[in-house]
């Protein structure tokens, strides 16, 4: 039994242990006797469907270029789907069942989802998952089944992007040093605050910054990053020389051999940072410097968009520097800098 507490290294060492597999696999499990990520689809899909998820799940990744979380959320939400269904026929799903659903079955799985407190932007996703998973079935011959298409998506309410202060901004960058040098292995306090400053000053996701190679690393005199995103779009990501020098500190700093064709930013492991380092990280920081729950990693890249426009930049320029496909997406920053938006409002109209 591991006595590891919450520090980095026990959580990599706990990470790095996968549980055996669960005995009797390939046999049904009813829904009362495990939970859905102790088991794969094979646990409730017969081997057509198991065929057919993991097919359709390559052609998202190969075809589609989806992201891996995005990749990981569709599994997750077929799983799910597959597992409700199992649950209510007591036995595994077969393509001849899926071609027999109706849109009665779908709403009663998003009830029950529901009810075990998924919120409607979850259950939007997962219908667009479940609705893409039957469309290349009908597409491939598979089966002919458009009930889903019978059943709505759930309205969803406008989200706004959560920045935090300029100020508590800086905080959150200079704290992140100061945490590395509380712990047992100080280098990652050099570590965390080149991070954040690659979420805050370039706009990047956690995804991304933590994707970066050792041969990319923006070190002097290049300043910009190539970034793919989400759909594989690809966009060049300025960097700032005080994020050029925390990263040319942090591997100076870093005990690691960083391999060129390695991961830039590493755990105390030596492996590719996990991104869950970095949210407890955050949570950290949220309580030392009293910020509010949505101070997340992904609140330094909302922050950076907001900051930019409240200083003058341009919403197209922003949307090619967040990688948004849609400027719509990025107009939702608009929002949140009302204030500014008035104030210029005030000062240009002629009348005002």
């Amino acid at each position: 039994m591991t006595t590891c507490g919450p520090s980095e290294a026990c959580y990599e060492e706990r990470s790095a242990l996968q549980p055996s597999p669960a005995e009797g696999e390939g046999v049904f499990v009813p829904d009362d006797q495990h939970r859905d990520d102790d088991f794969g689809p094979e646990t409730f899909a017969a081997p057509d469907v198991r065929d057919a998820v993991a097919g359709w799940l390559s052609y998202l990744r190969d075809a589609r270029r989806y992201a891996d979380n995005t990749l990981e959320a569709y599994e997750r939400d077929a799983r799910q789907f597959l597992a409700h269904l199992a649950g209510k026929d007591a036995r595994p799903v077969t393509l001849a069942r899926l071609n027999a659903l109706t849109p009665h079955d779908f709403r009663g799985f998003l009830a029950d989802r529901r009810d075990d407190g998924a919120q409607s932007r979850s259950l939007s996703r997962t219908l667009s998952a479940l609705r893409s998973f039957f469309r290349l079935l009908e597409r491939t011959g598979a089966l002919q089944n458009r009930a889903i298409l019978a059943v709505a998506l759930p309205k969803l309410p406008p989200r706004l992007p959560k920045p935090v202060t300029e100020a508590k901004a800086k905080e959150v960058v200079d704290e992140a040093a100061l945490d590395g040098e509380l712990s047992a292995h100080p280098w990652t306090g050099a570590r965390n605050q080149a991070v954040l400053l690659l979420l805050y000053g370039s706009g990047l996701r956690i995804s991304e910054a933590l994707a970066l190679n050792r041969k990319d690393a923006p070190l002097g005199p290049r300043d910009v990053l190539r970034i793919k995103g989400k759909g594989g779009r690809e966009r060049l990501a300025p960097v700032l020389p005080v994020a050029q020098t925390a990263i040319a500190d942090y591997i100076e700093q870093c005990p690691h051999n960083l391999e060129p064709q390695g991961p830039l930013f590493v755990g105390v492991k030596g492996g590719r940072l996990n991104p869950r380092i970095v949210q407890l990280l955050l949570a950290r920081l949220r309580t030392n410097l009293a910020l509010p729950a949505t101070a997340t990693p992904h609140a330094l890249r909302h922050s950076f968009a907001t900051h930019l426009l409240s200083r003058g930049a341009d919403l197209r320029v922003i949307q090619e520097l967040l990688g948004h496909s849609s400027l719509s997406t990025t107009q939702g920053y608009t929002a949140v800098d009302r204030d500014r938006l008035f104030q210029a409002y005030s000062k240009a109209h002629p009348r005002a």
